[in-house]
């Protein structure tokens, strides 16, 4: 493990599949070749230097990544909401809080939060609670909503002085018709995409979010622990194995009105149908995804013709958020050993799965504090489990406002930008951190990708 944290930490991007855990630290000598007068010396100082390197290396168990990966004991799940959080943080309190992260390793985040008719107050409150200056936002309410949600979006964005004093927060104006489980799903959050890669160089990762996620860590948990990760990640979720989508998605033909009606409408059926494709494997998975910045250049810039050709064949695809970027990363080479086989997302869904996944309550909560997720979904408007969050998990007044971070002061709270590059990270990282450590620093990291 020394090995791999200690390659991050000098800046090397690779998935831990090219990476050898069992390297040696240091060359092997020729024993036998060299004067042996000058053997026990040699031998001596050689166990010198081994013992004093085991034990660095205990003391920065205790101090450093393993304060994040470190293992507590879990609570019962038939517990109270209350106690379950109560127990989970009086398991740790015993230890101190995961250190400020150096800053030359703080990633900076490219958030999409998406909303529709009626969505206004959920995606202002998911914007506030998932702010952090370093990070850059864009915001979409499309076409279905009134021109008033929209305008009354963007006004509250502009009177925000903290929004207005960094300047990271965007507001797509000329909204666009999306049509649920259509194509205008995906070239909407490729518009967004696009936006974020001309506004910002220095992002690392792209995050789509919608009106009915919302976080289960704060910006500080999330940036501290993905400062460990190797920047060229995509946590996609994705499976080759369709099974009934096969013959309920793959093969049918839709025609999505959202591409050329500027009314919304619900898809429509061709009564051909098309045979799997052979120049490239289908995979499917979760719509929600966390790409990298060169993964979203490639499919952007598309200076390879498979995002493009992908794009085309997936506009007749029905459900086509849930398997364009698994087919384009898994088809694509340079990419295919960079993806992570989660959405880091707490979703629970019916078995077998039905179309949409189970709306989120109190009673669900303890299952997403020990998922370690970093968001989940999806939630019904008002739904008070939503304070409940904001209160035991993420520090945030009941008052609303910007969940407290490293960067903010003043009075009411973080109502001023002090320092944006001081991460001070809680138990979230904590546990974010272990899911971590099982999906990217373990061999599941390999055996589930692409298969």
């Amino acid at each position: 493990m020394y090995y791999l944290k200690q390659s991050i930490w000098n800046g090397i991007d690779e998935p831990k599949s090219s990476m050898n855990p069992r390297a040696p630290l240091f060359p092997l000598f020729p024993l036998f070749s060299m004067d042996k007068r000058w053997v026990f010396p040699f031998l001596f100082s050689t166990t010198l230097f081994i013992f004093l390197l085991a034990t660095s290396f205990n003391m920065g168990r205790n101090s450093s990544f393993y304060t994040i990966f470190s293992t507590t004991a879990s609570t019962n799940n038939t517990a109270s909401v209350h106690s379950h959080i109560n127990s989970s943080s009086s398991s740790s309190s015993s230890a101190p809080p995961p250190p400020s992260t150096p800053l030359s390793f703080v990633p900076r985040l490219a958030y999409f939060v998406s909303g529709s008719k009626g969505d206004l107050d959920r995606v202002w409150r998911l914007l506030q609670v998932i702010y952090h200056p370093r990070n850059q936002y864009v915001v979409h309410l499309d076409l279905e909503s009134p021109a008033a949600e929209r305008s009354e979006l963007a006004l509250r964005i502009a009177n925000e002085t903290v929004f207005a004093k960094v300047g990271n927060v965007h507001v797509i104006a000329k909204a666009n018709m999306v049509t649920y489980r259509g194509a205008t799903m995906v070239a909407n959050t490729l518009h967004a995409c696009a936006i974020l890669l001309k506004k910002s160089k220095e992002w690392d990762w792209f995050i789509n979010l919608s009106a009915s996620d919302y976080p289960l860590v704060t910006q500080d948990d999330l940036l501290h622990v993905f400062a460990t990760l190797p920047r060229n990640l995509n946590f996609v979720e994705h499976t080759g194995r369709l099974g009934w989508k096969e013959t309920q998605r793959a093969k049918p033909m839709v025609i999505d009105p959202g591409l050329y009606m500027t009314r919304k409408s619900d898809i429509f059926w061709v009564t051909q149908r098309r045979e799997l494709p052979n120049a490239f494997k289908l995979f499917t998975g979760s719509a929600w995804v966390a790409l990298s910045r060169d993964f979203a250049e490639f499919c952007i810039w598309g200076w390879d013709n498979l995002p493009r050709t992908l794009l085309m064949y997936y506009t007749n695809f029905l459900s086509s958020p849930e398997g364009y970027f698994q087919t384009v990363v898994c088809n694509a080479e340079t990419f295919k050993r960079t993806v992570v086989n989660h959405d880091l997302h707490y979703i629970a869904w019916d078995v077998p799965p039905k179309q949409h996944p189970n709306a989120l309550t109190a009673a669900d909560l303890p299952k997403m504090v020990k998922s370690g997720a970093a968001f989940a979904r999806k939630f019904d408007r008002g739904e008070p489990v939503l304070d409940l969050i904001d209160s035991e998990l993420l520090g945030r007044s009941n008052s609303g406002g910007f969940v407290p971070g490293g960067w903010c002061v003043g009075e009411p709270p973080c109502s001023e930008v002090a320092d944006p590059n001081v991460v001070r990270p809680g138990l979230g990282a904590e546990r974010l951190g272990r899911l971590v450590d099982r999906i990217v620093w373990s061999r599941v990291f390999g055996l589930g990708q692409c298969k």
